[in-house]
């Protein structure tokens, strides 16, 4: 997900230029005389999603720090019309639920006695909605402020971090255990911030790998959740992972089928080149980056049917399936393809009406049966768009919608109560 940035939500304190008008499948908006909060059951008539569409929040660990946030939250969510929260539960190689293997979030240190998951559960449950823990599966770390915890980790294993192809050479040279790797990573990570989110962990690693299957396997088995949901299991972009243990992995992995010439020519570059062979087979080398991210998917679809088989596996991908490939290395058909997801929620976080509408109906002729939840970027649009994207998904067919994200919509000058007007307008009376 991206980060939430201030916006405009203005249907608590200023009106809404628009009139929803509705005629049997189609939602029309048109700018007419202006609407006020108390006309949104009004818009509603007639827009309903089916009762067994899957109307969902994301709900960022923000959320999380308190009883009273998680239990506004879940009379929010209820009140209108959603079905489904996606909770954030591994935020950033740390947990907000009691586990073993990663630490505790900073934020809830003071609180021992606070599990956020185990209490969105029980409210949520209570109130018939379905809970569904989202975890940041490879961005571990923010590079602007490291975390405090020795045991996370960026500092137990600096190994299993991504390193960027403009690093390659340097990274090498610097001793994997000195904190000088972890802060030239960190370092450059921050000065490229617009394009990397921070700190990543490698599914070239195979004990990365181990790692995150074992995190997310114990989340799984000690929760009564409803599904597991995948985010940022991507590479930042496609110039990641050079780092020195990938770089060896990849060398062994197609060493044995290199011809004897191609072999003389590697070791040639290799004494000039730190990254010869990814030059060299480049092909080999993107598929090998590709196959490594899929492996790791497979490896936590069995850690969570083996704890939890009924529990549903979904993934936010990149929306255009062609891009997803070739720039972040997420070759998320091949997942469908193998069913390794069980419903694929593609981000599709413009505010084009028209490039939205391409982008969910491309992902849904990507998925065939399997559902497809169209994610909404709701941080960046207006009240009337929101609903328009909502409505275009329902039209092409898509199993529910994700809106992101609660925290968004409520931040000042909007509330809760404005979150429950969008949703009984968007879902319709007796949408429960």
């Amino acid at each position: 997900m991206p980060l939430v940035y201030n916006w405009s939500f203005p249907m608590k304190r200023a009106s809404l230029p628009v009139v929803l008008a509705v005629s049997g499948m189609a939602l029309c908006l048109l700018l007419a005389a202006p609407l006020r909060p108390s006309a949104f059951a009004k818009a509603s008539a007639g827009f309903t999603l089916a009762p067994d569409q899957t109307r969902a929040l994301w709900v960022t660990r923000t959320t999380l720090s308190s009883p009273d946030a998680i239990r506004q939250m879940v009379r929010a969510a209820e009140a209108g019309g959603f079905n489904t929260l996606l909770i954030q539960v591994r935020g950033r190689g740390d947990v907000y639920f009691n586990g073993t293997i990663e630490p505790r979030a900073s934020e809830l240190l003071s609180r021992p006695d606070f599990d956020p998951l185990k209490t969105t559960l029980e409210l949520a449950h209570t109130a018939g909605l379905k809970v569904h823990a989202w975890v940041a599966v490879n961005l571990v770390s923010s590079a602007a402020s490291l975390p405090a915890s020795r045991d996370h980790v960026v500092y137990r294993a600096p190994e299993w971090l991504m390193v960027p192809r403009e690093l390659a050479a340097e990274m090498k040279k610097i001793d994997l255990r000195s904190p000088a790797y972890l802060g030239r990573l960190a370092r450059w990570t921050r000065a490229n911030a617009d394009d990397v989110e921070g700190l990543y962990t490698s599914p070239l690693h195979p004990a990365a790998q181990a790692h995150t299957a074992a995190v997310i396997g114990e989340l799984a088995r000690n929760y009564a959740i409803d599904g597991v949901h995948l985010d940022y299991v991507r590479y930042p972009n496609e110039t990641f992972d050079y780092s020195a243990a990938s770089l060896e992995q990849f060398k062994a992995a197609i060493f044995p089928a290199l011809t004897d010439r191609e072999r003389s020519e590697a070791a040639a570059r290799e004494l000039l080149d730190p990254i010869a062979y990814p030059n060299l087979f480049r092909e080999r080398w993107n598929d090998f980056r590709r196959e490594r991210l899929t492996a790791l998917v497979t490896r936590i679809r069995a850690a969570v049917k083996a704890e939890r088989p009924g529990a549903l596996v979904s993934a936010a991908v990149v929306p255009d399936a062609q891009h997803a490939l070739d720039d972040r290395l997420q070759d998320w058909r091949a997942w469908l393809d193998l069913s390794l997801v069980d419903v694929l929620c593609p981000m599709a976080y413009t505010t084009d009406a028209a490039v939205f509408q391409q982008q969910i109906a491309a992902a849904i002729d990507s998925a065939g049966s399997r559902p497809v939840w169209a994610g909404i970027g709701a941080y960046r649009l207006s009240a009337a768009q929101t609903l328009q994207h909502i409505a275009a998904a329902r039209k092409l067919g898509t199993a529910g919608i994700i809106l992101f994200s609660y925290d968004a919509l409520i931040a000042p000058p909007n509330s809760a109560v404005t979150l429950g007007e969008l949703g009984r307008a968007a879902f319709g009376a007796g949408s429960h």
